[in-house]
């Protein structure tokens, strides 16, 4: 299960007319930030949230923001830490000032990148000015269209079987924007296979803790990988150090990328798989899909039935390839 992270920026300024050369000060009096939690399930984006319980860890910010006075203008630029696209919404409340856009704004920022998200200039200039926004951001891109076509493997190694323990629309957590998500019972250490190709965007994997309490839904380990039309599927779950992969690496479906595990907020070791788009930077929202078995080309998973992974050519693990230690200190096999 997941969870989705938005972190809201609130800043306020009042200033005389100032020069044009007079920099904008790099810290903003009055500044503070919260993380606020909305769940695609239990961890979504495995981002550490704020207010946990004392052993979750710090917040991780994906976005700086980064508001500057330049040449009589107040120029607000943004700095993706991610590597992935993440799409932000910003509300900007203005006394004696204008905006080059009209808010709530929301854009697409590309991962690793600064860009300027818009401008502000006062409307009279011998009066002071003030400003105060808030921001809220998430991975994701909210032009991503899927490719319904597209049919994604069962996200574990071929001949093996597991059961859906919840499927789409689940009572438990698969509502709202995670309800097209697919959870699959599998013990610990089981290898996890991409569903679909991408590029891995995301990855978490330094978390031992879990159970079944919200304060570890920051704990999950995860995996994200970005599809060639813009989507990301997330595979959540997974055991200490285990992911294979790093951020930049592509991947083919089927490709081994990790093992399964308990992390998180979890009843017990489980599989968690979705695929999702943003729809702002407050909100994403989870794609219905189709999975190919060893008997049904593609059809969607139901919960309480158990399925079969086809045969796939998949990469072999090399044979000097770590393997991450489970809690019981034994080597986990590649599958």
């Amino acid at each position: 299960m997941t969870e989705q992270i938005m972190i809201r920026s609130n800043a306020c300024r009042q200033s005389p007319v100032r020069p044009q050369t007079t920099p904008f000060p790099g810290t903003v009096r009055g500044i503070r930030r919260t993380a606020v939690r909305h769940l695609l399930s239990a961890m979504l984006f495995c981002l550490p949230a704020a207010a946990f319980a004392h052993d979750a860890p710090a917040p991780t910010k994906m976005l700086k923001v980064i508001p500057r006075e330049e040449g009589g203008l107040v120029h607000f630029y943004v700095q993706n830490l991610e590597a992935a696209e993440v799409t932000a919404t910003f509300d900007v409340k203005l006394e004696n000032l204008k905006a080059n856009t009209n808010f709530p704004y929301t854009t697409v920022f590309p991962g690793g990148q600064t860009v300027e998200a818009f401008t502000l200039s006062p409307i009279q200039h011998d009066r002071s000015w003030s400003y105060s926004y808030t921001d809220a951001f998430t991975i994701g891109n909210p032009n991503a269209v899927h490719d319904d076509s597209q049919v994604y493997l069962l996200p574990y190694a071929a001949g093996s079987t597991f059961k859906v323990t919840q499927g789409y629309h689940g009572a438990f957590s698969h509502t709202g924007p995670d309800e097209y998500s697919i959870d699959w019972k599998m013990p610990i250490g089981t290898p996890v296979h991409a569903a679909r190709g991408g590029t891995v965007v995301k990855v978490k994997a330094d978390s031992n803790n879990g159970g079944p309490d919200r304060k570890f839904e920051s704990c999950a380990n995860c995996i994200l990988i970005e599809h060639s039309d813009g989507t990301i599927g997330i595979y959540a779950h997974l055991m200490h150090n285990g992911s294979k992969v790093k951020v930049g690496d592509t991947v083919a479906a089927g490709d081994l990328i990790g093992w399964s595990g308990n992390t998180g907020f979890t009843s017990g070791p489980h599989l968690h798989f979705s695929v999702f788009k943003t729809r702002s930077g407050r909100e994403r929202v989870s794609l219905p899909v189709r999975f190919k078995t060893v008997d049904n080309p593609g059809m969607t998973l139901v919960s309480g039935q158990s399925y079969k992974a086809g045969a796939v050519e998949i990469q072999q693990v090399k044979a000097d390839a770590p393997l991450p230690l489970a809690a019981d200190g034994k080597k986990r096999a590649g599958g």
